[in-house]
C-alpha cells in the first residue's frame, strides 16, 4: 500500500510518500520541507484554535519516521526549503536529490548585511542561504547528495512497485541557476542576476511522477501551467496542484490532459495573495471529483473550512 500525506505546513509544500508492506514502512520520500514558520507575518496570524497546522519536521515525528530513503527539493523558495532544519533533526537521509547543491565549504551568505543589494535579491539570497545553513548544520544526517543536471527526464524505480519520473523545465534553466549560485557562494553580488533569477525559479520547479500498481500520481511542484500543457501528458489519478492554485498554476488545458480524480492543493488558509484563486477551484470542481486543502480554506460559496494535520490518501 501506498500512503500520501499532503502535510499542513501552513503556507508552503511538503509531502510524505511511503510504501507499507504488512504494517511494515519498506520506502519514504519527503518532497520539500515547507516554510520554516507556521505562519509568516505578512500573512494573518494563526489565531484559529482549531489549526492543526504542523511542522513537517514535527509530523516526521509523529509518524514514527526517523529514516528517509529520498529526501527531494523541488526549487529553493522559503516555503519548500524552510523547514529543512527541522526535517533533518526529525530523520537521516539516505539520498537528498535537487537541482543545486551548495558547496560544501559554504560559506554564510549575509543576505541582511549592507550590501545594497534590492529585497528580490535579498530574499532570493535568504532562500539559498537558508537551504545551505541547514545542511552545514546537519552533518552527516545525509549519506549522498545528488544534483539533477536538468537536461533530461529522470527514471527512478525505487522498489519493485514505485516507480518515479523527475520531470524538469527548460534545460537552460539549470546550468544558469548554478552560475547564479555558485557566484553568491563565490562573494560576487550582481543585482540584476540575482533578481532575474528570483523571477525564474518557479518556472524551474522539478515534477514528479510517481507509478505504483498501475496509479499514477502527479505532483506539480510550483511549475506554472504554461510551462507544462504543451507537453504529451497522460492523465493521472492523483494531482497535487501546482503553486498552491495561484491564477497561473491550472488551466483547463492542462486539466483537460490530466484528468485527475482526486486534487490536493497545498495552501495556507487565509492567504491575502488569492491562492488559492476563486476561479482555479471552480475550474478544478468542474474537473475533479475528489478536492482537498491542506489548511482550513474557507472560501464562501466554494470551499469549506477542514482542520486536519495532512491530507492522507491512500493507494492500493
Amino acid at each position: 500500500m501506498l500512503l500520501l500525506d499532503f502535510i499542513n505546513v501552513g503556507n508552503g509544500d511538503s509531502a510524505l510518500i511511503r510504501e507499507m508492506e504488512d504494517g511494515r514502512q519498506v520506502f519514504a520520500m519527503l518532497v520539500d520541507c515547507g516554510h520554516d514558520c507556521l505562519a509568516r507575518d505578512d500573512h494573518p496570524p494563526l489565531n484559529d484554535q482549531r489549526s492543526c497546522r504542523i511542522y513537517a519536521g514535527d509530523f516526521l515525528k509523529k509518524q514514527g519516521v526517523t529514516h528517509l530513503d529520498i529526501l527531494l527539493l523541488t526549487h529553493f523558495h522559503r516555503d519548500h526549503i524552510g523547514g529543512l532544519s527541522r526535517v533533518l533533526e526529525a530523520v537521516t537521509v539516505d539520498e537528498l536529490i535537487a537541482s543545486y547543491i551548495p558547496p560544501a565549504d559554504s560559506a554564510p551568505l549575509e543576505p541582511d548585511g549592507d550590501n545594497g543589494l534590492p529585497k528580490a535579491a535579498r530574499n532570493l539570497l535568504r532562500c539559498v542561504d537558508m537551504y545551505a545553513r541547514a545542511l552545514r548544520e546537519h552533518p552527516g544526517r545525509i549519506r549522498t547528495m545528488t544534483q539533477i543536471p536538468g537536461d533530461r527526464m529522470e527514471v527512478r524505480q525505487l522498489t519493485p512497485s514505485l516507480k518515479m519520473h523527475i520531470l524538469c523545465g527548460e534545460p537552460a534553466l539549470y546550468p544558469r541557476q548554478k552560475e547564479v549560485y555558485d557566484a553568491a557562494f563565490r562573494g560576487v553580488r550582481d543585482h540584476y542576476d540575482l533578481v532575474h533569477w528570483g523571477k525564474s525559479m518557479n518556472v524551474s520547479s522539478l515534477r514528479q511522477r510517481l507509478f505504483y500498481h498501475g496509479k499514477e500520481i502527479m505532483l506539480g511542484g510550483d511549475a506554472y501551467a504554461h510551462m507544462w500543457e504543451t507537453e504529451s501528458i497522460t492523465p493521472c489519478d492523483i494531482l497535487k496542484v501546482p503553486h498552491h492554485a495561484s491564477l497561473s498554476s491550472t488551466t483547463r488545458k492542462l486539466l483537460s490532459m490530466l484528468q485527475p480524480k482526486t486534487a490536493v492543493v497545498s495552501v495556507a488558509a487565509g492567504r491575502p495573495d488569492e491562492r488559492p484563486h476563486p476561479y482555479i477551484v471552480s475550474l478544478l470542481q468542474e474537473y475533479v471529483q475528489d478536492l482537498h486543502f491542506t489548511d482550513s480554506v474557507d472560501i464562501p460559496g466554494l470551499v469549506q473550512p477542514v482542520y486536519h494535520e495532512s491530507v492522507h490518501l491512500e493507494v492500493e
